[in-house]
Formats: structure tokens, C-alpha cells, sequence
């Protein structure tokens, strides 16, 4: 510094003392500096003040000498301590070479610079408001300064500037939050610390309306809930926390779509509490803001399926999720199928108040009622006013991409399928004519989901294709048989039935029961066909899960419908092995499932139209299974063509498998499903040929147990010299019930006929190539 430059209205000594190495000839300086600008003060002498604050700055503040820059920050204190309330008229003038000094790489003058604008703030007050930002953003960093003695001093600074925001109403909330925004993404933990004990601070001031910035901050503060010190972490949960409570209590001014889109980010974190915090959020937002969050379905589903999965020390997240999914769930409403524009986007005007799920009943229609016992404040529902409206519509294209691909993901865990699942089947249930656009491209992937190991996946995955193939909505004007197969004949016709009770009631299942009456629709021929087409390629699945999968089928849709398409399918199979073993499948149900009880009793006695049109359509595929054909004759009681069946065995390959499936037969016979058959035992007059199709099969059974089994039964048989049968006993009941059905059954058994010689054909092809045969019976 130039001793000989002219520092008035400085004295000498004080410039000198100024300079001084010593804090205490500086302290005096200061006094002196006081003592003057008092004296100005007093003048009202605006122009030596400047004078003396600019040199006070230029020349000592911001000299390039450590002492002369000590010695110009206790003087610029000195000035503000004198100038009382008048300092705010030069704040400006005497922060900014403070500030400037609180990146000085000496720590002591750093400290001194905290002092400096600790006495200079404490002054000002209110008055230093408008440079609050300038202020911040210093004590950010000296909020990570690395001297403990400088971080103390800043803390105190902090400390009086939060005094005096808070007891102030003219804080300029809208100018801090860009500066507020970009220092949230500091990754020290001291600034992050600084950062959230300012967020707090500013949402305790009632005048201070943080939440309408919330989402410039959201963001931020969930990655400062990562941070690694557990402290910092605990006081971002609290101002979390603190925002929560706020949205609660006053959802009408939240913003919540602007917030939706971070919400799924940060619920698909690695880090659990941010997940669970983020998710947490995430179940409040859709129960208070509603279809506000329908347009960001597609994102929170993409965060919430894979929680459904997370096992238990992950509990708390599952839990979460799983009501998000629910909630999520539950806004999806028949409106959102409408195809006209000005319907597609829903009111929220129109829309029903929606409260806590934990508050919330599903009544017998599928709606949502509040509780009895609800202990929700109305302050907490989500209510529009009517000058706000806002349009939503429902992403659906969105939302099925994403159930598609969790349905194709091999790591996708079971409960997370399930839910995949269910969240098909309701927007088939809510949305129909939007869904079955996209029911070409899910079609595949559902049918190959019936190879879950899971079986609830299963119960759920044939529910999903269950509707799309009996709502009315897949219905086309060109319904028919697809793969390019033609219809057969009326005879072969597939059977609409008029009553709707024919759907059994263990296919309701609450809210997602479905409205559909048990019709066909143009998919219902075509999940058949591929559902035949997935067992021949899968045969394993057939031994496991057909049986399973077929009672499932005949509970969700038309148990005769199922049953005459296959057999229609079926009757054209090439592949004559897969046909026998399906057919032989397909009967073991018919035979022994309770689910097919009304379908027996229908067949037993054939007397409408429709029961014999099923029986010669299942004649004509069953004949694929030479033992199957005798079940069904006896099931229909046709004992006369059973007993001309059995006399066609004599000319058919008898094997281990055929002998098996007579043995079968025969321990079926002795089940309640056949009690009516052997009461007819007791009435030889009439029922002659059942007697000899019985004793036909006991011929063609080895000495087994089977053998004694059904040996024993026709020992009870009373008056045995009774089985003598002439051409009289065509007048017998069971002679009249054959012509009174208008069956051709001598066709029937041509057809039978011709069937067994193509499976005869077919093995010896077999035998040719070298394929191992069918086991033979060896004398």
C-alpha cells in the first residue's frame, strides 16, 4: 500500500493501525472509523460515508495484503455499527467485499469476514432481505469450509439470518428458489446439511408458502435422503415429512403432476428409504389427487410391479406398493372406454372424492364407499373447484406396453405376474373396445403363460383369457373359426346357449367379476384352437396343468362350448397320437369333474336337440380313443352301441395302453359319477345290452383285479338266464330310447371305423421309421 496516497477523511494513524499486524491496533482503528462516520452520520453527510466505506473496500478489504484485507473488514463493521438503521442505504456496498472475502485461501481472514458480516447483519435486520441470496450462497460454502473455527462463525451468521427471515414478511421466496435449486444438488454433506436446515426453517414461517415450489426441490431432497450420514438423512425425512403433512392438509394447491414423474424415478431407487419414502408418497398422491395421476400410470407401474414381489426384508416397501397398485387400480372407470374425443378426457369436476384406501369399502357394485368409522378430515379430499378443470386421459397404449413386458420378462417374480394379471383383467372389464386393439399382440404371451409354474398365475392368466373370449366387445362381424378352418356342418355347429345361469357363480369374484354373459365372441375359436395347439407342442403342460386348466375354463366360460369346439377342432388334428391322448383328457374331465356335473346330466339323457348335437360332435372326435367312445355310450346310456363298439374290438390292435385304459374304465364304473348305471344292472329286461357290453369288456380284461372287480359286479346281477336276448327284446326300453334320439348310429360306428384304421395306418408308418411303437400286449 502507498503510505504517501491520501486516504482522508482517514487519519494517518488509523490507516497505519489499519495495516497493523496486531488485532488490537486494529480494533482501535476501528473505534476511530466508528467514531467518524457517527460524525457524518450526524451531518447527514451521505458523500463522506461512501467515501470512506469505498476506501475502506477498495484499498483494504480487497488490497493484496493479509493485514491491510483484516484491517478492512473490522473497519467496514465499524462503519455499519455507526451507521444504526441508516446502514441499509449502503448494504450493497458494504457486503460485497466481505463476501468477496470469504474466498480467501487464509482461514483467519475468512473467520474475520464471518465476524464482519455477523455485525454488519446483525445491524441491518430486515434491511438485508434483497441481498439474502448474495448471502446464501456465501454461507453455503462456508458451511463446508474445512476450518472448524471458520464453519463456527459461519453457523452463528446462519443462525441470525434464519432469526431474521423468520421474523420478517418480506422475504422473496420466488427470487431465492432458482438459487435454492441448483445448490440442493450439492453432494457435501455440510452444504446439504446447510441446505435442509433452510428448507426447514422456511416451512415453519406461516407466510412463507414453500409447497407451491415444492417441486423445483423435490427432486433434490430425495437425493439428499441418500446421503450417508445418518444425521443429514433423519432432517430430510423430517422436512419430508413436514411437506406431507402440508399436502394433506391443503391438496387443492398442490401440484401434483408436476411432481408425479420424480415420484416414479426416486421409487425405483436402490437405496430403501428413499424407495420407501418416494413410494409412500407416491400412495398418498394417487389417493388425494386421483385421476390427476391416470396419465402417469404407465411410470408408476413401472416402479410398483417389482415391489410386489420383494420378500420380506422388503416388507414395508411391498406393502406400500401394493396399495399404489390398488389405488392405482381402482381409477380406471367404464368412461375411460369412450371413443368420442370430448369423453375420452375426463373432468375432474365430475370426478368422486377419493379418501384414504384404508377408509375405503368396496360395495357389491364395484364402487368405492367411505367407511362408518372413517376418521378422515375433509381437509384431506382432493376437490377441484369448478374453474380448474383438468382434462385426463387415460395412457392405455402406455400401460399395456408395460404389463407386456413384466409378462415377458423371465425375472419377473410370481406376485408381481399375478398382479400383471389382474391389471389386464380389469381393463378388459373397464376399457374393452381400447383394450381388444391390443389383444392380437398380448394373446401370444398369454397362452404361454399357462406354462407358469405358479398356479395362481395360471387361475389368473385364464381369467385374462376367459373375458377376451367371451366379452361382447371382441365380437366381429366375421366370427368364425380362424387358422383358416371352416365350419363343419350344422351337426358340428358350436352351441350358444340362451341362459346366462349356465356361467358358473364361482366366476364372480367381486368387483372383478365379469358383466359378460357366457356367449362366443370371434376369439373364443381361436383361444381354443391355440390352446390345443400349445398342448401338442407341450406336452408336459397337458400331463400337468390340462386337466387343471380345462375345469378352470369350464368354471370362467360355457362348459359345452368348450367341449364341442374341441371336439371340432380335434376331429381335423393330424396328429393322431395328440388327439387320442386329448380326447382320453378331455373325458377323464368329463366323467369326473364336479364342475362338469349339469353337462352329465344334460348328455345322460339326450333329450333336446342341442344334448344329441353334442353327443354325435363328441362321438366324433372320442372315436380317436376307442375305450373314451365306450365311456361316452355309457354316459349317454346308448348301451346297444356300446355293446356293437365292444364287438369291434376284436378286430383293433390290442395294446398295454388300450388294456389299461379298459381297466380304467372299469374302476371308473364302480365311482358314484356311474350309480345310475349300475341301479339299471337290477332291470335286466330293459337294459339288456348294457349287461353284454359289460361282459364284453370283462372278455377282453386279463385275469386281474379289474377283472375281479367286474366279474364280482355281474355276479349281483339278478335272474342271469334273463340275458338271453331275441329279436323280441328290440321292443325293450333301451332299443325305443335309441330310435326316439334320431341318431344314425350305425354312421357313427363307420365313422368309429374308419378313425381306428387311420390310428392302425399311422402306427405302422410309425413302426416303418423306426419310432418306437405303441407297447403290444405279449402272449
Amino acid at each position: 500500500m502507498n503510505p504517501e496516497k491520501d486516504f482522508s477523511p482517514l487519519a494517518p494513524s488509523v490507516v497505519r493501525a489499519l495495516n497493523d499486524k496486531l488485532y488490537e491496533k486494529r480494533k482501535v482503528a476501528a473505534l476511530e472509523i466508528e467514531k467518524l462516520v457517527r460524525e457524518f452520520v450526524a451531518q447527514n453527510n451521505a458523500v463522506q460515508i461512501k467515501h470512506v466505506i469505498q476506501i475502506l473496500s477498495q484499498e483494504f478489504a480487497l488490497s493484496q495484503h493479509p493485514h491491510s484485507r483484516k484491517g478492512g473488514l473490522i473497519g467496514l463493521a465499524a462503519c455499519s455499527i455507526a451507521l444504526g438503521k441508516d446502514s441499509g442505504l449502503y448494504l450493497k456496498e458494504l457486503i460485497e467485499p466481505v463476501l468477496t472475502c470469504f474466498n480467501d485461501a487464509d482461514s483467519r481472514l475468512r473467520y474475520y469476514a464471518c465476524e464482519a458480516l455477523y455485525n454488519i447483519v446483525k445491524v441491518a435486520r430486515g434491511s438485508v432481505l434483497p441481498h439474502f441470496n448474495v448471502l446464501f450462497d456465501g454461507l453455503s460454502k462456508l458451511a463446508a469450509d474445512p476450518d472448524p473455527n471458520v464453519k463456527s462463525g459461519s453457523e452463528l451468521l446462519d443462525r441470525l439470518l434464519k432469526d431474521i427471515v423468520t421474523e420478517s414478511n418480506k422475504f422473496d421466496l420466488v427470487g431465492f428458489i432458482p438459487l435454492l435449486r441448483e445448490r440442493i444438488y450439492s453432494n457435501n454433506q455440510y452444504a446439504r446439511q446447510f441446505i435442509i436446515s433452510w428448507i426447514l426453517v422456511l416451512e415453519s414461517v406461516p407466510d412463507i408458502n414453500l409447497l407451491d415450489y415444492l417441486p423445483e426441490i423435490l427432486d433434490g431432497l430425495f437425493q439428499i435422503l441418500g446421503d450417508n450420514s445418518k444425521e443429514i438423512r433423519k432432517m430430510c425425512e423430517v422436512a419430508l415429512g413436514e411437506f406431507l403433512k402440508e399436502i394433506k392438509k391443503n391438496p387443492s394447491s398442490v401440484k401434483f403432476a408436476e411432481m408425479a414423474n420424480i415420484l416414479v424415478i426416486h421409487c425405483q431407487a436402490s437405496d430403501d428409504l428413499i424407495q420407501l419414502t418416494a413410494m409412500c408418497w407416491m400412495r398418498e398422491f394417487i389417493q388425494l389427487a386421483g385421476r390427476v395421476m391416470l396419465p402417469y400410470s404407465s411410470g408408476i407401474l413401472t416402479a410398483v410391479l417389482p415391489c410386489l414381489s420383494y420378500d420380506d426384508r422388503k416388507k414395508s416397501i411391498k406393502e406400500v406398493a401394493n396399495v399404489c397398485n390398488q389405488s392405482l387400480m381402482k381409477l380406471v372407470i367404464p368412461e375411460d372406454d369412450e371413443t368420442d374425443e370430448s369423453k375420452q378426457s375426463l373432468s375432474l369436476q365430475t370426478e368422486p372424492k377419493e379418501e384414504s384406501l384404508s377408509q375405503q369399502e368396496v360395495t357389491s357394485s364395484g364402487c368405492l364407499e367411505a367407511s362408518s368409522d372413517s376418521n378422515l378430515s375433509s381437509a384431506s379430499v382432493f376437490n377441484v373447484s369448478s374453474t380448474d378443470r383438468v382434462p385426463v386421459t387415460l395412457n392405455l397404449d402406455g400401460i399395456v406396453q408395460v404389463l407386456d413386458c413384466h409378462l415377458h420378462d423371465s425375472a419377473t417374480g410370481m406376485m408381481t405376474r399375478i398382479a400383471v394379471l389382474k391389471w389386464l383383467y380389469h381393463l378388459y372389464i373397464k376399457t374393452p373396445r381400447k383394450m381388444f386393439r391390443h389383444t392380437d399382440s398380448l394373446f401370444p404371451i398369454l397362452l404361454r403363460t399357462l406354462s407358469d409354474e405358479s398356479d395362481e398365475v395360471i387361475l389368473k392368466d385364464l381369467e385374462v383369457l376367459a373375458e377376451i373370449a367371451s366379452s361382447p366387445a371382441g365380437q366381429t362381424e366375421d366370427q368364425g373359426p380362424c387358422d383358416g378352418s371352416d365350419m363343419r356342418s350344422s351337426q358340428s355347429e358350436l352351441h350358444i346357449p340362451v341362459k346366462a345361469s349356465q356361467l358358473s357363480s364361482s366366476g364372480t369374484k367381486g368387483m372383478e367379476c365379469s358383466p359378460s354373459t357366457p356367449t362366443m365372441n370371434s376369439y373364443f375359436y381361436k383361444f381354443m384352437i391355440n390352446l390345443l395347439k400349445r398342448f401338442s407342442s407341450e406336452r408336459k403342460l397337458l400331463e400337468t396343468r390340462g386337466a387343471f386348466i380345462i375345469r378352470q375354463l369350464c368354471l370362467l366360460l360355457n362348459a359345452e362350448n368348450i367341449f364341442h369346439s374341441m371336439a371340432d377342432i380335434l376331429l381335423r388334428e393330424e396328429d393322431l397320437k395328440f388327439a387320442s391322448t386329448m380326447v382320453h383328457t378331455l373325458n377323464t374331465i368329463l366323467l369326473t369333474s364336479s364342475e362338469l356335473f349339469q353337462l352329465r346330466n344334460q348328455l345322460k339323457d339326450l333329450k333336446t336337440p342341442e344334448s344329441r348335437n353334442l353327443f354325435c360332435c363328441l362321438y366324433r372326435s372320442w372315436c380317436h380313443n376307442p375305450v373314451t367312445t365306450v365311456s361316452l355310450c355309457f354316459l349317454t346310456q346308448n348301451y346297444k352301441h356300446a355293446y356293437d363298439l365292444i364287438q369291434k374290438f376284436g378286430d383293433l390292435e390290442v395294446t398295454v395302453d388300450f388294456l389299461t385304459e379298459v381297466d380304467k374304465l372299469v374302476q371308473l364304473i364302480e365311482c358314484p359319477i356311474f350309480t345310475y348305471l349300475r341301479l339299471q344292472l337290477l332291470d335286466v329286461k330293459n337294459n339288456p345290452y348294457l349287461i353284454k357290453a359289460l361282459y364284453g369288456l370283462l372278455m377282453l380284461l386279463p385275469q386281474s383285479s379289474a377283472f375281479q372287480l367286474l366279474s364280482h359286479r355281474l355276479q349281483c346281477v339278478p335272474n342271469p338266464e334273463l340275458l338271453q336276448t331275441t329279436d323280441s327284446t328290440k321292443t325293450t326300453l333301451g332299443f325305443k330310447k335309441a330310435t326316439a334320439t334320431n341318431i344314425d348310429y350305425l354312421e357313427l360306428l363307420q365313422h368309429f371305423e374308419r378313425v381306428q384304421n387311420k390310428h392302425l395306418e399311422v402306427r405302422h408308418q410309425r413302426a416303418g421309421r423306426g419310432e418306437p411303437p405303441d407297447r403290444r400286449v405279449v402272449l
